[in-house]
């Protein structure tokens, strides 16, 4: 990455921040916007309002039976850098219900972790920035460095033991249909998000 780009990008992660909400913040616009049968983003489908009612309710589930072991809490704990977790998301991502509550789980474990969250319509360039495969795929970390403002790493838009299934399936198939689809919901709910905690605390280099 050149100057000017770094710079740019730089520019573009303030203007986010200034937008973003914490987790707290997030769960509670998303409670609110079932009781308005309503969601985030630029599109407001009967398909996405009813994701996002899905969704209120997986969070809901996750915020209150995950897991963290002892070993985790640990790692957490020792981590002693100073970092946002920046992550772009909508109200009706399904693999984003399940991720962030995991991720919140660990942030919650250090101070010197700040979780922060905005959405993908409201930030596009931000968006374009991160893409995944050339797509705008949620959800997506952004790890920053706070005493550098610099750009140190980035995760999602699943945990890694999804995307290889992900990836084998469309390597065989090319798109994923339905039924894989429901199948990676049965695997997220078995999972408990372990994977994605084991995931979060890597980035951290602990």
């Amino acid at each position: 990455m050149n100057i000017l780009e770094d710079t740019s990008i730089k520019q573009i992660i303030t203007a986010s921040l200034k937008k973003a909400i914490s987790y707290q913040d997030y769960r509670d616009l998303v409670q609110q916007l079932v009781i308005n049968k309503s969601t985030t983003g630029n599109e407001k489908t009967e398909a996405l309002v009813n994701y996002t009612m899905l969704n209120d309710r997986r969070m809901k589930r996750w915020d209150k039976t995950l897991k963290i072991s002892e070993e985790m809490k640990e790692q957490a704990s020792n981590f002693n850098g100073n970092v946002t977790w920046l992550v772009i998301t909508e109200s009706w991502c399904g693999d984003a219900a399940h991720v962030i509550p995991a991720l919140n789980k660990i942030a919650e474990l250090s101070p010197n972790i700040n979780l922060k969250l905005v959405f993908r319509d409201d930030n596009e360039a931000l968006m374009d920035h991160f893409l995944t495969n050339g797509g705008r795929a949620i959800a997506k970390l952004i790890m920053i460095d706070n005493l550098t403002n610099k750009v140190i790493n980035t995760y999602g838009p699943r945990p890694t033991k999804a995307t290889a299934l992900v990836n084998d399936f469309k390597a065989k198939h090319g798109v994923l249909t339905p039924e894989f689809k429901e199948d990676l919901q049965i695997w997220y709910n078995k999972d408990k998000g372990q994977n994605i905690m084991s995931d979060a605390l890597n980035l951290l280099n602990i």
